[in-house]
C-alpha cells in the first residue's frame, strides 16, 4: 500500500503528482489526468486524494498554466465552495428535536430550484452596499447571451440549489455549534461557463486536442479577456451568495433561540472550483482548482464529508509540491446513477441516523455510501493541511 505522497502519475506528459494511489483511481479518471497533462500549455498537474471522474477535467485536480486556462477545467459551477462559522452555542443548548431548526433554515434560504421573490436587501445580510453595487453595476459587461438573466440572478443570490449543495448545523469535538454551507454561482455561473466552454471548443488551436472538453483560451486574445471577466464576476457572485446565505442562517438560528444572544466568530470562506493568478515554481501562473481548495501557509479551509460522516476545519501548510492546494471534500466513489441503483431509502435512513435531514429517495444519490471515506482523505494529505477541528452534522438541509 502506498503511504508516501506524492506519487507520480504514470504516462503523464507534464509533471503530475498525486496524493492518491494510482490503483485506487478509476481508469477513466486516470485517462482524463493524462489528457490534461498532455495539453501543450500545462506546466504541471496536482491530484488531490478525493480525485474522481469529471466532465473534461477530473474533480480533485489542480492545473497550472502560465498563458492559458481551460473553462471546463474550472467546471460549470464557477466559484463553488464552502463557508462556515463557529457560534457561541453548545450542544446542550440545542433542542432535543431539531426539526424546528431545520424548518427555520429552509424557510430562510430557498433550496433546489426555488429563489427569493425579490433580491435580498444587502443591509439585512451584512454585505457592504458598495460591494453589492459593484457586482450589479458590472452585470451589463457580461456575455451578451445572459443579459436577460439579471433579474433571475438577483433573486437567486442567497439560495442553495440542489445536488451536493447543503447547509448544516454541526458540533465539533468540544460540542461547540458550527454553521457550514456549500454552494456556488447558481444558474448564472452555469450559463456563463457553458457559453465560454462552447466558444473555446470552436477555436482553431483546440481542434487536435485529445479531449475537446479541455479546450483552452490563450492569454492576449479577446476570448481569454472575455472569459476572465465573466469568470471573476461569477466567482465574486458565488462568494457573495455564500455570505448572504450564512447571514440568513445566522438569523434563523437566532430566531430559534428567541431572546437569547447568539455570538459568531470570524467566518471561513473558500472556493473550490475557480481560477487564481499565483506564483508557482517562481513563475506567474493561472492556477485552476476543480474540486480543490487553496492551502497556502495559514489559509483556513473547510473540507466536508458526506451528509452523515462529518467534516473538517483545516489550516493550510503551504506545500509547494501540491501547488498550495488540498482536497475539497470526500469525493464521490460512485456515480449518482449507480448510487440510486445500489442503495434504497432504508440505507439512507441508516446511514444518516442521528442527523435531522431529508431521508427520501430524492436525495438518495447523496447517501454517505456514495462517497469516499473523509477520514482517509484527510489522512492522505497530512503534509498539506493541519486539522483545526472535526465536525459532525446534526442538521443537514438539501435541495
Amino acid at each position: 500500500m502506498v503511504t508516501n505522497y506524492p506519487v507520480a502519475l504514470s504516462g503523464a506528459a507534464a509533471p503530475t503528482l498525486m496524493w492518491a494511489p494510482e490503483h485506487e483511481i478509476e481508469p477513466a479518471a486516470l485517462d482524463q489526468l493524462r489528457n490534461i497533462s498532455a495539453l501543450p500549455w500545462v506546466h504541471g498537474v496536482r491530484v488531490m486524494p478525493d480525485v474522481h471522474l469529471g466532465k473534461g477535467a477530473t474533480v480533485g485536480s489542480v492545473i497550472a498554466m502560465p498563458d492559458a486556462v481551460s473553462p471546463a477545467a474550472v467546471g460549470v459551477d464557477i466559484g463553488c465552495g464552502m463557508a462556515g462559522v463557529k457560534t457561541s452555542l453548545r450542544a446542550e443548548d440545542l433542542p432535543a428535536d431539531l426539526r424546528g431548526v431545520r424548518s427555520r433554515i429552509e424557510r430562510a434560504v430557498p433550496v433546489g430550484f426555488a429563489a427569493h421573490k425579490e433580491p435580498v436587501d444587502p443591509a439585512r445580510v451584512e454585505v457592504p452596499t458598495e460591494r453589492w453595487r459593484r457586482l450589479w453595476r458590472s452585470f451589463g459587461d457580461l456575455d451578451r447571451g445572459v443579459q436577460d438573466r439579471e433579474s433571475k440572478a438577483g433573486c437567486q443570490l442567497g439560495t442553495l440549489g440542489g445536488g451536493n449543495h447543503f447547509i448544516e448545523v454541526c458540533l465539533d469535538e468540544t460540542d461547540a455549534v458550527w454553521i457550514m454551507l456549500h454552494s456556488g454561482s447558481r444558474n448564472i455561473g452555469k450559463e456563463l461557463a457553458e457559453r465560454h466552454i462552447a466558444r473555446a471548443r470552436e477555436l482553431p488551436h483546440n481542434r487536435d486536442l485529445p479531449d475537446r472538453d479541455l479546450a483552452v483560451f490563450v492569454s492576449g486574445t479577446p476570448e481569454m479577456e472575455a472569459y476572465r471577466h465573466d469568470l471573476f464576476w461569477a466567482q465574486e457572485y458565488a462568494r457573495l451568495n455564500r455570505q448572504v446565505m450564512l447571514a440568513l442562517v445566522k438569523q434563523a438560528l437566532r430566531e430559534s433561540f428567541g431572546d437569547r444572544e447568539v455570538g459568531f466568530e470570524e467566518p471561513i470562506s473558500c472556493h473550490h472550483n475557480y481560477v487564481a493568478e499565483e506564483t508557482i515554481d517562481g513563475r506567474t501562473m493561472l492556477v485552476t482548482r476543480k474540486g480543490a481548495i487553496r492551502a497556502g501557509s495559514g489559509d483556513p479551509g473547510l473540507i466536508p464529508g458526506s451528509m452523515g460522516t462529518g467534516s473538517y476545519v483545516v489550516r493550510g501548510l503551504g506545500s509547494e509540491r501540491s501547488f498550495y492546494s488540498a482536497a475539497h471534500g470526500a469525493g464521490r466513489r460512485m456515480s449518482r446513477n449507480r448510487a440510486k441503483k445500489t442503495f434504497d431509502s432504508d440505507d439512507l435512513r441508516a446511514q444518516t441516523s442521528g442527523v435531522e435531514c431529508r431521508k427520501d429517495t430524492g436525495v438518495l444519490d447523496e447517501i454517505p455510501g456514495a462517497y469516499k471515506d473523509i477520514d482517509s482523505v484527510i489522512g492522505a494529505q497530512s503534509a498539506l493541511v493541519e486539522v483545526v477541528a472535526r465536525l459532525r452534522q446534526v442538521v443537514c438541509v438539501k435541495g
